[in-house]
């Protein structure tokens, strides 16, 4: 049987590389606890999806699960194009037939970048109610994962975000263990000569150990793939000259406020011809591949939310680097967008506010319980006006909404983190 072949070539080459796999760092997200929901990881590509799979599945291997039970596909392969619902159940089928002494036990089934197969839903759906198993899914697209999970896998799937690495996880994959506790000079100026290494080359896995030229050519190429398969391609964009032009605005204004009507504006006087309902469109676009995101005013009148622009955040600090000329005065605003990332990880709804004299606080942070907290972002803390001005915001909007709120310095953030309470 044709399936039955190509199966167990994808799965000879899966057992080689999972054996490579050992060593790999440790991320501190996980998926829940839940034996009988699909769990869902999404996230842009190379964020390190792929090789969180790897390591649930070496947990499971340790704990004594066996291999034969595990089924691992990624949907990136070209030699199962093209990729339908058939394709996938067949594959599935091969499985089953290889090893038939799955029929009896539970087994484990890793479909990578599944948004790839088109109808993947049914498929898993049905496969979900009749089969003794566990599904594990990843993909690169927010919003046709969430959709589709929302609609053809309503009540059977949680989700989680895979985000490129965090300066813990970062200091994880650099080999740098630190006592942050004692925070002694010492630990200082080796915290803070790690954090600039962070600053200027992100979280991709991939590019750790790189060197900064190759660094930022290959950062390069990561947007260019999601640009074109995760946007143009997907989405049947017409003009991709101009989405590129977008999504290169948006990365350079991480922090700043962004308004779509002003950028279509712009757009006319250099002579474009584009509706402004294309470049709201756009906008989402880029926002579901993971590339860029928007958050908005926080404020009880839904018009004053909607006409203030929304600010601007990039989903990893390298990429910023790799497309911005100003790096050095950019600093103040690559933080802020670490923090911004942090609070995503931490799963939290995030705002922007203006106090009722128009200073702005950073971020107001909700989290999965509702848990409201302000954070004002400090990069340089040695001029006091600067300190005075984001204390008098902060100290503002903490008598307006009555809820705490902290300054985040660069040793603040070092020493301890983010801390939600």
């Amino acid at each position: 049987m044709k399936e039955q072949l190509i199966l167990q070539m994808l799965l000879g080459e899966f057992y080689d590389k999972l054996k490579l796999q050992r060593g790999l760092v440790v991320r501190d997200v996980q998926f829940p606890d839940a034996p009988n929901k699909i769990k869902v990881a999404i996230g842009m590509r190379r964020a390190g999806k792929t090789c969180f799979l790897y390591q649930q599945i070496l947990k499971m291997i340790d704990e004594g699960i066996s291999k034969q039970s595990i089924l691992y596909i990624n949907f990136e392969d070209d030699r199962l194009l093209p990729l339908n619902e058939e394709k996938l159940a067949q594959l599935v089928d091969a499985f089953y037939s290889l090893y038939p002494e799955n029929h009896d036990r539970k087994c484990y089934l890793f479909f990578d970048e599944i948004q790839n197969v088109h109808n993947w839903p049914l498929v898993i759906r049905r496969l979900h109610d009749t089969k003794n198993a566990e599904f594990f899914l990843t993909g690169s697209s927010a919003k046709l994962l969430s959709k589709e999970i929302a609609t053809s896998l309503r009540g059977r799937s949680l989700a989680i975000e895979i985000w490129p690495y965090s300066f813990n996880e970062f200091m994880r994959a650099k080999n740098v263990l630190m006592d942050r506790s004692l925070y002694d000079k010492k630990t200082q100026d080796k915290l803070k000569q790690i954090f600039h290494y962070y600053l200027s080359d992100g979280g991709f896995p991939e590019i750790i150990s790189f060197n900064p030229d190759v660094k930022q050519k290959t950062l390069q190429e990561y947007l260019d793939v999601v640009i074109y398969r995760d946007i143009i391609e997907r989405h049947n964009i017409k003009n991709p000259t101009l989405i590129k032009y977008m999504i290169l605005s948006m990365i350079h204004n991480v922090g700043k406020p962004f308004a779509v009507n002003k950028f279509y504006n712009d757009l006319k006087s250099q002579g474009y011809q584009i509706g402004k309902d294309i470049l709201y469109e756009y906008a989402d676009h880029i926002e579901d591949a993971y590339l860029a995101f928007s958050i908005a005013l926080y404020d009880k009148s839904i018009r004053k939310t909607q006409t203030n622009p929304k600010k601007l955040y990039a989903i990893d600090p390298g990429m910023v680097r790799a497309l911005t000329l100003d790096y050095e005065g950019d600093l103040g605003r690559v933080f802020e967008n670490i923090v911004y990332l942090d609070l995503k990880r931490l799963g939290c709804k995030i705002n922007y506010y203006l106090t009722a004299e128009r200073y702005e606080i950073d971020f107001l942070a909700q989290t999965p319980r509702g848990h409201k907290k302000f954070f004002q972002v400090a990069w340089d803390v040695e001029d006091p006006r600067t300190m005075e001005r984001e204390e008098r915001a902060l100290q503002a909007g903490i008598k307006e909404l009555k809820i705490a709120g902290e300054i985040i310095t660069l040793d603040s953030y070092l020493r301890k983190g983010i801390n939600l309470l």
